[in-house]
């Protein structure tokens, strides 16, 4: 299963390096164009293990506790990154700031609902895996949740996809915080009162030129970072760069 799930990590990551172009400056295009790339991926995971003749216990408790999750939460959340997109509130930068925190109390909120098999997962525990991540194993003691009943028992234990919200919701508060401590800097400076008054052509071009000469980060800057931040810094919509770019071209 490892060198199918590497395989399908290298394809996975092509596809993501794509939509940074098709979709830079539109986030919330790119979360849903992500959304869609990890639920394909999650299909031909299930396919290529429900096809498999025999799975040993040992191989079927790595998959459901390691591989699985690391496939599923990358699905989770950017499918919450794309639904706080579409809901998050237009306003100042306070209110903005007021709407994350918001999002982290609710993570914080399955955090404490979840403290038992949290503790468990992150210490690497041992003991419970017969029950938490093998197939038809379930101990409704255990708090499993409802969704399992209707799920699909060839491809879930239950707390496989627990594990998964663990690992993304980790993910997502520490961004999250992250974010408000970003929102909290900026409405704390003073404004650029730098003003691009070039044509879009123009700076669309100079962006593009400076992405492929990798100047920002040690060339790891990605194009829409570099896109948000001259927009900030010159007070300017940019918008749809690729299609620019493709005009130009």
């Amino acid at each position: 299963m490892i060198p199918f799930s590497e395989n399908l990590s290298i394809e996975t990551e092509q596809k993501l390096k794509q939509i940074e172009y098709t979709a830079v400056g539109n986030i919330t295009e790119y979360y849903f164009q992500a959304v869609l790339i990890f639920q394909e991926a999650l299909e031909k995971l299930c396919y290529h293990f429900t096809q498999q003749k025999e799975i040993n216990t040992e191989v079927e408790i790595q998959f459901f506790k390691t591989i699985k999750p690391q496939w599923t939460s990358k699905l989770i959340y950017y499918n919450e990154r794309y639904n706080m997109e579409q809901n998050k509130p237009a306003g100042t930068q306070k209110t903005i700031r007021k709407y994350y925190a918001k999002q982290i109390k609710k993570i914080n909120q399955f955090f404490n609902e979840n403290q038992e098999f949290y503790k468990y997962y992150n210490n690497g525990n041992q003991h419970l895996d017969d029950k938490y991540f093998l197939r038809n194993q379930h101990d409704i003691k255990l708090s499993l949740d409802s969704y399992y009943f209707i799920a699909d028992k060839s491809f879930t234990t239950g707390y496989d996809y627990k594990a998964a919200q663990l690992i993304a919701f980790e993910k997502l508060q520490k961004q999250l915080t992250e974010e408000i401590k970003q929102y909290t800097k900026k409405g704390n400076n003073n404004q650029s009162n730098l003003k691009w008054t070039g044509s879009k052509v123009g700076i669309v071009e100079l962006i593009y030129a400076l992405h492929a000469e990798g100047v920002f980060n040690e060339g790891k800057c990605e194009l829409r970072e570099i896109v948000y931040n001259f927009g900030k810094v010159f007070n300017v919509e940019i918008g749809q760069v690729h299609r620019t770019f493709y005009e130009i071209t």
